[in-house]
Order: C-alpha cells, then structure tokens, then sequence
C-alpha cells in the first residue's frame, strides 16, 4: 500500500510539472485553502504559475502558490503549530490549575474547621467568656488564612496580637472575675501587660512556629502551582523566531503549492524542523524535573510538625492549655497585673448586666465540625503528585511528540522532506536544545529565546 501511495504522488507531481492539463491543477489547493480559513479565495491563481516570486516554497516545477497566498500560509503555519502547543499541554494545564482551586479549597475548610473546634472548645470549657472570644478567633483564623493565600503577614505578629487580645478576657472572667467587666482602659492595659507576665507561657511562641512552619509548606505549594500554571501559559504562546516561521511553512504548506495538499513531512525532516523551533523550550526540561522533584520534596516534609492540617485542627487543644496554665497560676497574675496596672477598674453594675443578657448563648450549643478527611490534604497532595509524575518530561519531548503524533508520515510511508516527495529523509538529525542546533540543516536558531530564560530563573529560584 505505502509503495503504492509513493507511486501515485511521484505521478502526480510530474504531471503537475508537465504543464499538460492545467486548469484543474490548483482545485484541491484552492478548496484545502478555504476549507482552514486560510485567506480569501481569490489569492489562487486559477492555473499553476511559475513561482520565480515567492520566497520560501520555491520549486522548478510550476505553483499553485501566489506572494499573498505564501504569507497567509506562513500565518496558517504559526497558528496551526501554536494550537498544537495549547492541545498538548491542556491535560497539564488542567491538572494544575484544578489542584490550586483543590488546595485552596481545603485549605479554607481547614481554617474554618479549626475556628469552629476553637469556638466549640471556648463555649464548652469557658462560656463566661467564649462569646467575646469570638472576634479575636475569627481574626486569628482570618489572618492565617490570608497568609497561606499569599499576603506577606508575619505570622509571630498575627499569633501574638490574638494572645494579646485573649488575655483582658481571661483576666476579666477566670483570673479576677468581679461583679461586672473590667473597663476599657483598664483592659487595654491588662492587653498591653501580656508579653511581660506571660500568662500562656510558650504556646504563642510555640503555636506561631508551627503556623510559620507548615503554613510556609503550604503558602510554597500553591506560589509553585502558580508558577508551573505560568511556565505553561508562556511556552503556549512563545513567538516563534522569523527562521522557524519559514521552516514552518515549508514544512506544513508548501508541498500544498505543488498540488500536494496531503503529503506529510518526513519524521526526521519533522524533527529537525520542531527540534529547531523548540530548541529554547527544550531548555526548561531540566528545571521542570527538578521543578517536580521539589514539589516531591516539600509534600514529604509537610507531615509531622509541618503538617497544616495536623497543626491547624490541634490549636484549640493548644489554646485549652494555654487559657488553663493562665487560671492555674491565676494569684500570681492577678498580683503581676495589679502592679503594672493597680486596682481593677469595673463598668458600672446594670450596664454590663443587660450586655450579657443579649448575648447569652445558653439556649444554642455549638457542635465541633467533623473533619471531612482523615488525610485529606495529605491525600490530594499524593493523588497530585502521582499525576505530576507523568509530565516530568514533557518539555524535553515535546518537539518529538508532536513530530510523532501529529505531524509526520508514518514509517514506511513516502514524505515531504521540504523540496519533494521521498522515501525517506537523507539529512542528518540533530538532537534536543540550543546545543545541538548548531548542525540543524532545516532551522537557523541564534541563541536562547530572552522569555525562556526569565521562566528558567524562576523554577531555579521556586526549585531552591
């Protein structure tokens, strides 16, 4: 059958050349044009021509192909070729961008979970003072929220403020509990007291490390999804250079200027040809591996201490230690205080007793949330990486792929090596990457594209 096929395109293209027969020979050329939308119709010439015009799809034979008609080919060219590029790596693309929605997800839901078992844990063990706790949690939680997601707060501050807040309440009902609060003044002082009388000894210091330290794993893992999402939206739409734009052309729309609208490049023709044009995208190969492998790396460490799911679901019971080392050492508080900030000063009885009386919340007990995942984040994490996995390579073969899936004539078959129908390629093939395509006898590639090289230093900055 291949033989045969080669047989008929050689008969074909010498009677294209003969001359005899002319005016249907650009038929199938003027319909293939329409049918892509590749320009208007009446750029064809209505018979073949001499081509002594044109720039790139140059042959001794007569052509199908006007000046106006190889520039819209050269476009056609670009565009088909970008397109592949999009196609290929909407698989990649989908999966990382579906995981940064999925991370984000679970880690708002995390951060919800933990600020209601905060707030369970505060209206079951201290009522008295669980219900103005509610704003300080809220914008402790608030805050660790925003620096997972990318804000550049820091951690010890937004952990510190809260305990800061925390410790007017606990004086105000566990320590020196009176007829009615303290006031403001005298609670802005208590506040302001914290840091020197320490009444939840370490667990600020140790509840913001663990934040820092898995909240860092956690913010690192979504600013490099970000990153492999960018790396991918830059290589879809790289310019091409002006010599690959041309091997382009004569690669996929010249052989259709001799009336040859079916004929496919030759794989090692193929190869050269995208080798050439992909030469700086094959660059990043090496950085995405290592790119992957980071990633690898970081999930393995986010268990343990760095674990956010473990850390963010454990604060209540840090904070439960915390408010109760505050109420057993209540005396020696109670007297720290008094001598930073003297006698206790109270709001008057029968305004705070109407206050509590609107905001009593005996009557609606609070149920902790169940955890919708024993693993879930450590799981998506894995699921993630697995599927990861398998596009490790995906740069350093693109050009090949898209040589062998898409674009070349199958093995056996008879091709287009850029000039006429042949068996087979005779030239020499290069290998992957700038390097190589110094010998590169299709593409004349100058040097590493200035775009590539910005997306290179940013893997190599993520992958430190």
């Amino acid at each position: 059958m291949g033989a045969l096929w080669t047989h008929v395109i050689f008969l074909l293209a010498c009677n294209f050349g003969s001359g005899s027969g002319s005016t249907n020979k650009c038929d199938e050329v003027r319909k293939v044009f329409q049918l892509r939308q590749i320009g208007p119709s009446q750029l064809l010439p209505l018979s073949p021509r001499p081509g002594s015009d044109l720039q790139v799809c140059l042959s001794k034979n007569l052509s199908c192909c006007t000046k106006k008609m190889e520039e819209k080919y050269q476009v056609a060219a670009r565009r088909d070729v970008q397109n592949l590029f999009q196609t290929s790596s909407s698989s990649l693309k989908f999966l990382i961008s579906r995981n940064v929605a999925a991370f984000q997800e679970t880690f708002e839901v995390l951060i919800k979970q933990a600020e209601n078992h905060t707030n369970t844990l505060l209206h079951q063990s201290y009522r008295t003072l669980a219900d103005q706790a509610v704003g300080p949690v809220q914008e402790l939680f608030t805050d660790i929220g925003l620096f997972l997601l990318g804000s550049e707060l820091n951690v010890d501050d937004l952990v510190q403020r809260f305990f800061d807040s925390l410790f007017p309440l606990v004086y105000n009902h566990l320590i020196n509990p009176g007829l009615s609060d303290i006031s403001l003044g005298y609670a802005e002082c208590v506040r302001l007291s914290r840091r020197d009388v320490r009444p939840f000894s370490a667990a600020p210091s140790l509840l913001a490390d663990q934040i820092a330290r898995s909240g860092v794993s956690g913010k690192l893992l979504l600013q490099a999804l970000h990153l492999g999402i960018e790396v991918i939206n830059t290589t879809d739409h790289l310019q091409l250079s002006r010599e690959c734009r041309r091997a382009l052309l004569k690669m996929h729309y010249c052989p259709h200027c001799q009336g040859l609208t079916q004929a496919r490049p030759c794989m090692g023709y193929c190869l050269n040809v995208m080798r050439g044009c992909l030469a700086s995208m094959a660059e990043i190969d090496a950085h995405w591996r290592e790119f992957v492998r980071s990633l690898e790396g970081l999930s393995a460490r986010m268990q343990g201490p760095q674990d956010l799911e473990q850390v963010l679901l454990g604060v209540h019971t840090l904070l439960h230690d915390a408010v109760e080392h505050a109420e057993k050492n209540g005396p020696r508080l109670a007297a720290q205080v008094h001598k930073l900030c003297g006698p206790a000063s109270r709001k008057p009885v029968q305004s705070v007793s109407i206050q509590h009386s609107s905001s009593s919340r005996e009557s609606i007990p609070l149920k902790a949330s169940v955890r919708v995942s024993g693993d879930s984040l450590a799981v998506r994490r894995r699921d993630f990486l697995n599927s990861l996995r398998l596009y490790r390579t995906y740069y350093g073969g693109l050009a090949d792929q898209l040589c062998v899936s898409e674009l070349a004539s199958g093995d056996g078959l008879s091709c287009w090596n850029g000039t006429e129908i042949v068996k087979s390629y005779t030239l020499r093939v290069v290998g992957n990457g700038i390097k190589a395509q110094s010998d590169n006898p299709e593409v004349k590639v100058k040097g590493a594209d200035p775009v590539i090289n910005q997306i290179i230093d940013k893997l190599k900055h993520i992958n430190q």
